[in-house]
């Protein structure tokens, strides 16, 4: 049976949980969906130190199960499920869930985030999640005193690395360009902490395991020379792509499938849509941008209504 609601917001990020608490003081009654990762990246985070408000840090889950807690307060309808097909070609714009709850939507906030690249080797898709990782806070942890590597070279490679060697014996860091694009500041960081090793101009020909997991790695250097690493984790930290699959055909995007806004709101090409968070940001991509966007996307929301 179709359920019509006045403001459908996909996805459950700091922008989603941000737009759902605005969007509920604006009593629009907002529904929320959290999709296929409740809570968004920030789960899989351990502490945050960077978001006002929180001298000590906080804990990713923690803090996405306060902002949760905060829109339920204020009577945001707050589900689980996932959106699977989008017809935005008219308002009310027509929603799928889960292949069959259908919903007629005045207005659509997407905050559904964007998902960490991988390589593409097979041997990466085999190990993933038994040595394989694209979160080093999330899975630092079990590495405690073993070698591991790092694919990257910009500010989240560098990041994650200098992360890894407060915890690890040696971090390799695997740049295929013959220089860091990282910032000068992180740059600086990684060339002073002694336990990182950075393999310039190396490519992952194929990560290397067994039935325990991963044992190690063949780097093809960019003069077709190869070499063999011994890690127990390796790390991908090469970008993201955003969660637009579903709005492709229908929403402007840019060369990368970011949504495209208009300056300084958060206007989609189509009326009444609004985008939020990761899903339109490719260069800032923190908790405190989302939930920023959030907000706007709630106020344009609740402004675009009024008219």
């Amino acid at each position: 049976m179709e359920e019509r609601v006045r403001v459908l917001i996909i996805g459950s990020g700091p922008a989603g949980y941000t737009a759902a608490i605005y969007a509920s003081r604006a009593n629009l009654k907002p529904v929320l969906y959290e999709g296929i990762e409740p809570g968004g990246q920030l789960t899989t985070t351990t502490d945050v130190e960077n978001f006002p408000g929180h001298p000590d840090s906080v804990s990713g889950p923690d803090l996405m199960g306060l902002m949760r807690r905060q829109a339920e307060r204020f009577g945001a309808d707050i589900r689980t499920g996932n959106v699977t097909r989008a017809d935005l070609s008219s308002r009310p714009f027509h929603v799928v869930i889960d292949g069959e709850k259908e919903i007629k939507a005045e207005t659509l906030i997407i905050a559904t985030g964007a998902t960490a690249k991988y390589l593409g080797l097979p041997s990466e898709t085999k190990f993933r999640g038994q040595g394989v990782s694209a979160c080093a806070t999330c899975d630092g942890f079990f590495y405690r005193k073993k070698d591991v590597a790092v694919v990257g070279g910009g500010d989240t490679a560098c990041e994650e690395a200098t992360y890894l060697a407060s915890l690890c014996r040696k971090v390799y860091l695997i740049v295929r360009k013959p220089h860091l694009r990282a910032s000068k500041a992180m740059q600086q960081r990684v060339f002073n902490t002694p336990n990182i090793e950075v393999l310039f101009e190396h490519n992952t020909a194929e990560v290397l395991g067994d039935d325990s997991g991963v044992t190690g790695a063949l780097l093809r250097r960019n003069d077709g020379s190869e070499r063999k690493i011994d890690i127990a984790g390796f790390f991908l930290a090469i970008g993201h792509h955003p969660n637009t699959e579903l709005f492709a055909e229908q929403l402007a995007l840019d060369a990368e499938g970011y949504i495209k806004v208009e300056p300084g709101t958060s206007k989609t090409s189509v009326e009444g849509v609004f985008a939020a968070g990761d899903v339109k940001d490719p260069h800032y991509r923190q908790a405190i941008t989302a939930a920023a966007s959030g907000c706007v996307a709630a106020l344009d929301c609740e402004r675009f209504l009024l008219q």
